[in-house]
């Protein structure tokens, strides 16, 4: 399908950029099925051009003029083949935007359906950035509302748009484009973990969007600057106050988080909209109560990320990472209030954990039961293998063969009604046959 609709050329570009632009974003998205994988990567690098333009602070004589081109762009960029744009971003986002034709060829030759999702969200996103041409952020957004509807024009119109892609390729239900509450709060989610952890770097460079009257509780000279005086007991006392009431809040989307996952079908899409998920969920986890986060970035580490990536496999496996988070999470809040600690945000925070870990325990416990039985048939064949008794060793694979089976046709355990999307297409051709 692809080979016979792109050019080769034009999409090697594009592949290559992805990879240069957003590695972390390239490895979720290669594992997309052949029929939707393009219609997201060119939807990511049109989002990622549209930003390059709105972040640079330098490259426009005015505001006007700035905001004249992201008001234009899905005119300019999406309807003329030859739009390119040169002085603008730096290094591999310049060059996407110098060389957008290539990006254009692609997009040209996409589903009219696809075509369409991609101009409307960069419109409305463009329409949104607009709105914070000019503004001064240095001290970040005024309140809760404005922090949301930021996130929601920067993210949460992502995650509409890729429902309605993952709807209109036929792997997943054409309702799953009508969720739109459930869609803006997955690209929240996301979207507050890295507005959170970034906060240094935000500061710095003049761009904050960590709400005034959640940080204004807690500053005590008024300037969000303030927190990152690590050297000052007060403030350092203050900062983790509001870093915890912050992650609280973000905390809050997990349980619609949870549901939209819950209602997709295809796999691959499946751990397309999981993997980042879960990083968001271990990145709060090692933010929670960190003071690192006013010194520099907190990252997870890479085994874990690897580890992360490897269990997100099913809804089970989510909710395991979820409901392990969850608890670590209230360890910590409750470890810190028997210190002494008095924490402004204790009782939501312990609060939302419980609600996560009501939601996730089932699937968690089954998963971790699972695993167990695993281990165990292993070390059996293992020892039946030294002892060179076949007899167990046969024994023991059928029962972790016979244990999978089981639960994949729901038999015992909790079966995942996920499908690989080379069976979804073959379905989808059946039906039409049949009609």
């Amino acid at each position: 399908y692809v080979k016979e609709t792109f050019n080769s050329s034009d999409l090697r570009f594009c592949d290559d950029i992805l990879i240069k632009v957003s590695r972390s974003f390239a490895a979720v998205i290669r594992q997309l099925p052949p029929t939707l994988l393009v219609d997201v990567l060119i939807f990511y690098l049109v989002l990622r051009a549209l930003d390059t333009v709105e972040d640079d602070m330098t490259a426009f004589e005015s505001n006007d003029i700035k905001i004249g081109h992201l008001l234009e762009f899905h005119e300019t960029a999406l309807g003329d083949p030859n739009w390119s744009m040169d002085g603008v971003g730096e290094a591999d986002e310049k060059k996407l935007l110098q060389e957008f034709p290539k990006c254009h060829a692609v997009f040209a030759a996409l589903k009219p359906a696809s075509k369409d999702v991609i101009i409307d969200i960069t419109k409305r996103m463009a329409g949104g950035m607009a709105e914070y041409v000019g503004k001064d952020l240095g001290q970040g957004t005024t309140d809760i509302e404005a922090y949301n509807r930021y996130c929601h024009f920067v993210a949460g119109l992502v995650g509409e748009g890729l429902s309605r892609l993952f709807a209109a390729s036929g792997l997943e239900d054409k309702s799953l484009a009508g969720e739109l509450v459930l869609s803006d709060q997955m690209g929240l989610f996301l979207q507050k973990t890295n507005i959170i952890r970034d906060y240094l770097e935000d500061y710095v460079d003049g761009r904050a969007f960590w709400p005034q009257t959640v940080w204004k509780k807690y500053s005590k000279t008024g300037d969000l600057g303030y927190f990152a005086n690590q050297n000052d007991e007060d403030a350092k006392l203050q900062s983790i106050y509001c870093l915890n009431d912050l992650v609280t809040d973000a905390l809050q989307l997990v349980p619609d988080c949870l549901k939209y996952l819950s209602k997709l079908h295809c796999a691959e899409v499946f751990r397309f909209c999981a993997i980042p998920q879960v990083m968001a969920i271990a990145t709060l986890n090692k933010c929670y109560h960190n003071a690192d986060v006013f010194t520099g970035v907190v990252k997870i580490r890479k085994g874990l990320s690897c580890k992360l990536i490897n269990n997100t496999n099913d809804m089970s496996g989510v909710h395991s990472v979820f409901y392990e988070f969850a608890v670590n999470i209230a360890k910590t809040a409750a470890k810190a209030k028997g210190s002494g600690f008095v924490d402004p945000s204790f009782d939501r925070t312990i609060q939302i954990c419980d609600t996560i870990c009501d939601l996730t325990r089932p699937l968690a416990q089954y998963k971790s039961r699972s695993a167990t039985l695993n281990k165990c048939c292993l070390s059996i064949a293992g020892i039946g293998f030294a002892m060179e008794r076949k007899s167990i060793v046969v024994g023991a694979s059928a029962i972790l063969v016979g244990s999978k089976v089981a639960a994949a046709v729901g038999v015992v355990g909790t079966p995942s009604d996920l499908k690989p999307a080379s069976i979804i297409i073959a379905e989808m051709k059946g039906n039409k046959k049949t009609a």
